[in-house]
């Protein structure tokens, strides 16, 4: 691979989970720099309400984060929210990478269409879904993936009803309802909520089904690098990264 060091901008609501960038970039010797930006997030602590996560989801305050990127020059940058990216359906997600592109000038991906494209690398088109959100909020990711023709064959949810509260979900309980939610007729298992430091649960559980894992904050990485160019692997964080 080149030996630039990758820039990539992540667009981030408040959650917790932002760690998993920071030691994915540990464990590939820092060669790519996370550009962590604080997005606004509406409803503090039900930010996990659909109303609430339209408002996160609006385009005008994505631009007003994107300008806090524009002095740091990101590679490729990533609006890391999977459900501020899928709740108002898939137009509105392309919608949204294109204003942060005319914006920052680089190319530009989120995470719910992170998922798609990673469902399209490793071949599934049935999955299991594993969603920390409240019963309307995970239906909502249900459709969005629908929208691309992706069949939810098994959709579990937690009922967080802020990110904050996703985030404090112990690592035992994510792993338990993961293997829950699972089914033999899924091709993968997603977990979705960038909130939820969820790389650590890929190596473990793609073990133990036989099939890829796929998380938010390890999509969100493979795609933005994607997006920025070269191929940036590490051991642990799923066979996604193989692609």
């Amino acid at each position: 691979m080149s030996e630039r060091i990758v820039r990539l901008g992540l667009m981030y609501p408040e959650g917790g989970g932002e760690y998993d960038y920071y030691l994915f970039a540990d464990a590939v010797g820092w060669r790519v720099r996370p550009l962590v930006v604080a997005a606004r997030l509406y409803g503090d602590d039900r930010s996990h309400d659909p109303e609430n996560l339209k408002a996160t989801a609006r385009i005008d305050q994505l631009e007003v984060t994107a300008r806090s990127l524009v002095p740091l020059a990101p590679h490729s940058c990533m609006w890391a929210c999977t459900s501020g990216s899928f709740i108002s359906g898939r137009a509105h997600a392309l919608a949204q990478v294109e204003a942060i592109r005319a914006v920052l000038g680089c190319p530009t991906g989120s995470t719910s269409l992170a998922f798609v494209h990673a469902l399209e690398a490793v071949g599934a088109r049935r999955v299991a879904v594993l969603a920390t959100y409240p019963e309307p909020v995970a239906r909502a990711f249900q459709s969005f993936l629908a929208e691309s023709g992706i069949a939810v064959v098994s959709l579990e949810w937690l009922g967080a009803v802020s990110g904050q509260v996703a985030f404090l979900t112990p690592h035992e309980r994510l792993l338990a309802a993961a293997r829950g939610a699972d089914s033999p007729g899924a091709d993968a298992l997603l977990v979705p909520d960038t909130a939820v430091g969820g790389c650590a649960l890929i190596e473990p559980l793609e073990s133990e089904l036989g099939k890829p894992v796929l998380v938010a904050n390890q999509v969100t990485l493979w795609h933005g690098l994607r997006l920025a160019g070269p191929r940036v692997t590490a051991p642990g964080y799923g066979r996604l990264m193989a692609f």
